[in-house]
C-alpha cells in the first residue's frame, strides 16, 4: 500500500499541474471558458497552496481534510457540468473530475495513516528501547545519552518535506524558552547524514541534529515506514525508507512521559503543546 501510495502522489503533482497547464491554454483559446474554469477550480487552490508551503516552508500543518478545498474543487465540477449541459464539450467535466477525485484521494487517503496506532515500543512510563544515531558532528549519541536530562525527541522524514522544515524553525524560534528549562531537543531524521549536516549549520542553536542511518532507530521503536518517500525522490539521495512524524517527551530518569504519533501526516502539535507537557509534568519549575 504504501509503495502504491508513493506512486500516486507524485503521479497526482504531475497530474494536476497539467491539468493547470492544459485548462490555462484553453482558456486563453477562448474555448468554453466556464468549463475549463471548473478544471482550475478543481487543481489550482491545492497547488497554489502547496507551492506556498514548498516556497517559503512556514506551514508546518495544516486542517486534516482541506474542507474549503474540497468545496472548491466540487464546485469546479459542478460548473464544468452545467457549461456541458448548455452545449460545451465532455472533456472538461471528465478532467474536472479527474482533478478532484485526485485531490479527494490525496486529503483523504495519501495523508492518513490508516488509522495509526501508538507503537507498542514506545509506553508512557518506560525507558525507550536502546538505540544510537549519529550527531551533526559524525559523533555517535545513543538513546541512553539522549536521556540524561529531560528531552524532546522529534523524529522527521526529511528536508525534502517542507512541513517538517516548517516544524524545525518553530522549535529554534523558542530554542531559549526550552534551553531555559533545561531541556534537550533532538531532531531525528533517516536522511543523507549531509542533509543533517546543513540543518544543523542553517539554524546554529544547540539542539541536537541526528541522522538515523538505514532508518535502524525507526525500526526499533516502530515507527519506520517503508516506501514512504514519494517516487522519484530516490534521484535526490534519499531512501524509500523513511519514518512516521512522532514526538517523544522523556524525563531526567529516560522514561517516556508523553508522544505524539500522528495519523495524518499534515497534522502536527505546536511547540506550545511540548512546553505545556514539560511544565504539567512538573519536569521543570512551572
Amino acid at each position: 500500500m504504501n509503495l502504491l501510495k508513493s506512486i500516486f502522489v507524485t503521479s497526482y503533482m504531475m497530474t494536476a499541474m497539467a491539468l493547470i497547464g492544459f485548462a490555462g491554454w484553453m482558456i486563453a483559446n477562448g474555448d468554453y471558458v466556464l468549463g475549463w474554469v471548473g478544471v482550475l477550480l478543481t487543481a489550482a487552490p491545492f497547488m497554489m497552496l502547496l507551492s506556498y508551503i514548498m516556497m517559503f516552508r512556514t506551514v508546518a500543518r495544516t486542517s486534516e481534510r482541506f474542507p474549503m478545498l474540497s468545496i472548491a474543487g466540487f464546485a469546479g465540477v459542478a460548473l464544468s457540468g452545467w457549461c456541458y449541459t448548455l452545449g460545451g464539450p465532455m472533456l472538461p467535466v471528465g478532467l474536472a473530475l479527474l482533478g478532484w477525485l485526485g485531490f479527494l484521494a490525496y486529503a483523504y487517503w495519501y495523508s492518513s495513516y490508516g488509522g495509526r496506532q501508538p507503537s507498542a515500543k514506545i509506553k508512557t512510563g518506560a525507558p525507550l528501547p536502546a538505540f544510537s544515531l549519529k550527531s551533526s558532528t559524525g559523533a555517535t549519541v545513543t538513546s541512553a545519552q539522549l536521556a540524561e536530562k529531560p528531552s524532546v525527541l522529534v523524529f522527521f522524514r526529511g528536508n525534502w518535506c517542507p512541513l517538517c522544515v516548517a516544524q524545525v524553525k518553530e522549535l529554534v524560534a523558542r530554542y531559549r524558552d526550552l534551553d531555559a528549562m533545561g531541556v534537550r531537543v533532538a531532531m531525528i531524521s533517516p536522511q543523507p547524514h549531509k542533509n543533517t549536516e546543513a540543518l544543523a549549520k542553517k539554524f546554529d542553536v544547540p539542539f541536537d541534529f541526528l541522522t538515523d542511518n538505514g532508518s535502524k532507530a525507526a525500526r526499533i521503536l516502530g515507527i519506520a515506514q517503508n516506501n514512504g518517500l514519494p517516487f522519484g525522490m530516490q534521484m535526490l539521495g534519499y531512501d524509500s525508507e523513511t519514518v512516521l512524524p512522532t514526538v517523544i517527551i522523556t524525563d531526567a530518569a529516560g522514561k517516556v512521559i508523553w508522544t505524539h504519533q500522528t495519523d495524518n501526516y499534515r497534522v502536527r502539535p505546536e511547540p506550545d503543546v511540548f512546553l505545556d507537557v514539560i511544565r504539567k509534568q512538573g519536569l521543570v519549575p512551572a
